[in-house]
């Protein structure tokens, strides 16, 4: 295993497996913090948008575009001064966005703390994918990140039912509380067990030209302007989805209370998806793996969009189809970064950055409209799901 040096002495690191859990820790901050309100929506929607209960889902879509717009930032932070102080800076800007939202009394309030609490998880979120890029690469990475998806992809199955247990207890405002906990154990964790593993030698300062000369190379490969476009669509998938799911849960199929268990086990049997490809990866190419996956998530999302149509999809069949999308998170996401990253070592922490924010903002722009035209019915979602992962096949064919 190639391992970085740490600044000027050789430090003792953890090893794989607890690497690979301190990584999606690290990784989940993204994920607990969208999960874990997912059962407050009916209450936020209760208390500050009675009359327009849709924009309560909005909670999810400020904090995604604030982490895109973050990543940004944590990139060429990172590059320029280390990936530890990095993480730390945007915990504390995570952790203020979280005491805002605990705070607030309008919607409005809400959403631009979540925003601030977006930005600040770019922090974390960006400069993980940069470690594991400062440590591994190729077949090896991507093995690395199927293992930290496989883990991660466990936070979904716990957020939802820790944040109702908080919410039943506290009210919805606890659940910004059990934030602050979170980003106080995963920084710490990090800051006392992982050496710095961006030496003060292979640094690159904030500089205009720097970054706009490493923007440049970023973008001017073919192969990972496509990985951006074909991540941004498997995100916009998974994002509309999480958006839609309360809702679709709750009005057509009557099982809005017990959201938090039937998401649980979505997030369960979804684990399976990294898992298998941790199997697939060396091989098989990660294109075709990524292409094959989007593939089967479009035919499935078209025949769920048809029997919802005609009045012929129970609550198991969409239930399943949920399944089948977040299994397809688990075979894309992380192959999907690999490819990206694979013919930039050298600016890491940048290309991480560009990669990151584009798909992220982009998913944003896509995944909200699905979620405004929910209309009482699984349609909307399925078929736009559907578009989705279409367009991700065909794009991913010459990854």
């Amino acid at each position: 295993m190639a391992t970085a040096a740490a600044a000027g002495r050789a430090a003792p690191g953890p090893g794989q497996i607890e690497f690979i859990a301190l990584m999606a820790m690290l990784a989940a901050t993204v994920a607990f913090s969208i999960d874990a309100v997912l059962p407050a929506l009916g209450d936020i929607a209760e208390e500050m948008s009675p009359d327009a209960p849709n924009l309560a889902q909005f909670v999810l879509t400020a904090f995604v575009l604030g982490m895109g717009a973050g990543t940004f930032l944590a990139g060429p932070l990172s590059d320029a001064i280390g990936r530890r102080p990095t993480v730390a800076l945007g915990a504390a800007l995570y952790c203020a966005g979280a005491g805002w939202g605990f705070f607030a009394q309008t919607l409005e309030g809400l959403l631009l703390a979540r925003l601030i609490q977006g930005i600040g998880a770019a922090g974390p979120r960006v400069t993980m994918l940069a470690i594991v890029r400062d440590r591994h690469s190729g077949p090896e990475m991507a093995r690395i990140m199927s293992f930290v998806m496989t883990v991660f992809a466990l936070v979904p199955a716990v957020a939802p039912l820790l944040g109702a247990g908080i919410i039943a207890v506290t009210g919805w405002r606890g659940v910004f509380g059990a934030f602050l906990v979170f980003s106080a154990i995963s920084v710490g964790w990090l800051w006392l067990r992982l050496p710095e593993s961006l030496p003060p030698p292979r640094r690159r300062p904030i500089r205009p030209a720097l970054l706009m000369a490493a923007l440049r190379e970023t973008l001017s490969n073919p192969r990972v302007r496509r990985a951006i476009i074909v991540q941004m669509l498997a995100f916009a998938a998974l994002f509309a989805t999480l958006s839609s799911l309360p809702y679709v849960f709750e009005e057509p199929y009557g099982r809005g209370a017990s959201l938090a268990l039937w998401f649980a086990a979505l997030a369960v049997l979804s684990a399976g998806g990294s898992l298998l490809n941790a199997r697939l990866v060396g091989r098989l190419p990660l294109g075709w793996i990524v292409t094959g996956t989007m593939a089967v998530l479009a035919v499935l999302s078209f025949l769920a969009a048809a029997l919802a149509s005609a009045g012929a999809l129970p609550f198991p069949a969409f239930w399943l189809w949920g399944v089948s999308v977040f299994f397809m998170a688990g075979l894309v996401m992380g192959n999907v970064n690999t490819i990206a990253l694979e013919p930039l070592p050298h600016v890491a922490g940048l290309a991480t950055s560009v990669v990151a924010s584009l798909a992220t903002v982009g998913a944003v722009a896509l995944a909200a409209p699905v979620g405004l035209l929910y209309d009482g019915t699984p349609v909307p979602l399925t078929l736009g799901v559907g578009a989705m992962a279409g367009a991700g096949a065909w794009l991913a064919r010459r990854l």
